[in-house]
């Protein structure tokens, strides 16, 4: 038998990190190849991961709850010679990178600031940390920020273990970025280096409110009358993003109302056969898509990213549709190509995805790369909405509830009045890089499509 490390895999071109949820294996159990062994959490999905070799799990080196560099040893496995022989044998199990200590740094990408500070002696409560874990995601916003390393040497992290969070460094950057300095501390230090013990009660009250003010939250104070329930994981992620979003793009949103009474009748028609025929529900978020995937052919630039003073002009069209959870939170998976996808094959994509989305089984690979999205908030009978835009992406659009209304008709022999079945689309754009004239004729498009729908279409 070969003992051979199990490593954090990589779950998406983005995803740098993930956290074990839970151990689905204990040391001394025979693990079958592709058999799952934990369930690790990222920024985008919960997702099971599977042993590439069969064999015995002899050692579980990340416990339940902390966040794992990818690539970094998660267990260590004994297997045949064989399957191992691909695998370079693990002589000592190396520390998790996950954990923070100050011999082990576990980035993926090293921070190297232009301009280090020089040295100074950290706010009194502020402890120094050197070379203490620091997320990605973290770095490269400290990059963005201009936060050096010696600050974040000092920042205090409400994280598991003291670790500096997403939200801690932006609270920083919101905060003006105070300095971690001997010149914030001097007011309350002795003039001489050597801290005498005079010198250190003057300190303590001093900067005991600075410390709890970024890394304790007081519980908030509820009444008999009030029930006091925290976010779980998935509603802060949607959370912090939303927040986010609205930092970074000025939304803008414009509203068209399209008669959709063809594609009514159409569907009125097709949908018991198809579902005899296929065993699945045949909706209008397929028809919508295809809408939006061929206006983005005629307006290219909704299509795109920004970075920094940049536009990334995307070539593949991958929509995404908002999918409610029974939880009640919300998730994204990603029809890719759906450009090259016919009427039927968009059907059968949207009702696997939203079927997976609903039982926990989607994978990184469903919800990443999306460059526009698509939300239906007529499903909960909402006539219209603002939706807020899904970063990098640069628009969203929210297509509202069906509904019947009187309206005047045309016809070679005059104007009737007749009952007709209409829908309001909303379109929020990045007002960046899309001004009104672009938002507004995308989403003019999109409702000509809806409304120019060949009811002799077949399915």
């Amino acid at each position: 038998m070969a003992r051979v490390e199990m490593t954090m895999p990589k779950m998406g071109e983005s995803i740098m990190e993930g956290t074990v949820l839970k151990w689905l294996k204990q040391v001394g159990d025979a693990i079958e190849q592709d058999e799952s062994v934990l369930e690790v959490a990222t920024d985008k999905v919960d997702t099971e991961v599977p042993a590439i070799y069969a064999g015995v799990l002899t050692e579980i080196l990340v416990q339940e709850g902390q966040v794992v560099a990818v690539g970094a040893p998660i267990a260590i496995m004994e297997t045949d010679a064989a399957a191992a022989g691909a695998a370079a044998p693990a002589s000592a199990p190396a520390a998790p990178q996950a954990v923070p200590a100050p011999s082990s740094n576990g980035s993926a990408v090293p921070y190297v600031p232009e301009a280090v500070a020089p040295q100074a002696a950290p706010v009194a409560g502020a402890e120094h940390q050197p070379g203490r874990f620091l997320s990605p995601l973290v770095l490269s916003i400290a990059r963005e920020e201009g936060v050096s390393m010696s600050d974040l040497e000092y920042l205090p992290g409400t994280g598991k273990e003291n670790r500096v969070t997403k939200k801690d460094i932006l609270d920083y950057v919101a905060a003006g970025k105070p300095s971690f300095t001997a010149v914030d501390a001097a007011p309350a230090a002795t003039p001489t280096p050597a801290a005498t013990p005079a010198a250190q009660p003057q300190a303590t009250p001093t900067a005991a409110p600075a410390a709890s003010a970024v890394s304790t939250k007081p519980a908030p104070s509820v009444s008999g009358g009030q029930e006091l329930i925290e976010m779980d994981r998935m509603r802060k992620m949607i959370a912090q993003r939303m927040v986010d979003s609205v930092r970074i793009s000025p939304h803008v949103t414009s509203f068209v109302e399209a008669d959709v009474t063809d594609i009514v009748n159409w569907r009125n028609k097709h949908k018991d056969a198809y579902k005899k025929r296929e065993g699945e529900n045949l909706t209008f978020t397929p028809i919508f898509i295809q809408a939006v995937a061929r206006a983005i052919q005629d307006y290219p630039l909704i299509n795109v990213s920004i970075d920094g003073d940049f536009i990334i002009k995307k070539r593949d069209i991958n929509i995404g549709v908002a999918v409610a959870l029974p939880s009640g939170n919300l998730i994204v998976p990603v029809i890719h190509n759906a450009d090259q996808l016919n009427l039927n094959g968009l059907t059968k994509k949207v009702n696997d995805l939203a079927a997976r989305a609903r039982i926990n089984k989607l994978t990184p690979a469903d919800l990443e790369g999306g460059t526009y999205t698509l939300s239906n908030v007529g499903s909960f009978g909402n006539v219209m909405g603002t939706p807020i835009i899904m970063q990098p992406q640069v628009a969203i659009m929210a297509v509202g509830a069906i509904k019947k209304k009187p309206a005047v008709i045309e016809t070679p022999q005059g104007d009737l009045i007749g009952i007709r079945h209409f829908m309001f689309l909303s379109h929020s754009y990045d007002h960046r890089v899309v001004d009104g004239s672009l938002g507004g004729m995308f989403v003019r498009r999109v409702a000509d499509y809806l409304e120019q729908f060949d009811p002799n279409t077949a399915i």
